[in-house]
């Protein structure tokens, strides 16, 4: 895998159409991406006192946060509305390689900041709902 450069690392949020179209969280200077897996434990007298785990059992998710500049920008404001009216709405990242992962998501955060001489700065974080789609 060759080295890809932060700044391709990109969150997009969808339109609301079906299917949908993202445009680029644009004031983003950091993200990140978390991919989790609950655990079963199956452990029992013939597990010679090591734990085993019940392969793809659990709830699996994906969380997002990320960082930045505030811009004004309409993927922002669409944001916003999300955050504040609690919808579930369609995100996408996408890697300088290419690959996307895309699912639905829900702003389980979104917090603003700024000095006085400084820029207005914002942070967020969110959680999959369903099904997480990688190309």
């Amino acid at each position: 895998m060759a080295i890809e450069k932060g700044s391709a690392f990109l969150l997009k949020v969808g339109n609301g159409a079906s299917p949908a179209v993202f445009t680029t969280v644009a004031g983003l200077r950091t993200s990140q991406l978390s991919v989790n897996a609950e655990t079963v434990v199956v452990t029992n007298q013939g597990s010679g006192g090591w734990r085993e785990l019940l392969s793809g059992a659990g709830v699996r998710s994906v969380s997002l946060s990320g960082s930045g500049v505030f811009t004004g920008s309409v993927a922002e404001a669409r944001v916003k509305a999300n955050a504040l009216s609690g919808v579930i709405d369609d995100y996408q990242v996408s890697f300088e390689s290419g690959e996307t992962v895309t699912a639905k998501f829900l702003i389980t955060r979104l917090d603003y900041a700024g000095d006085f001489n400084g820029e207005r700065t914002y942070t967020l974080a969110l959680e999959s709902s369903g099904a997480v789609v990688t190309a």
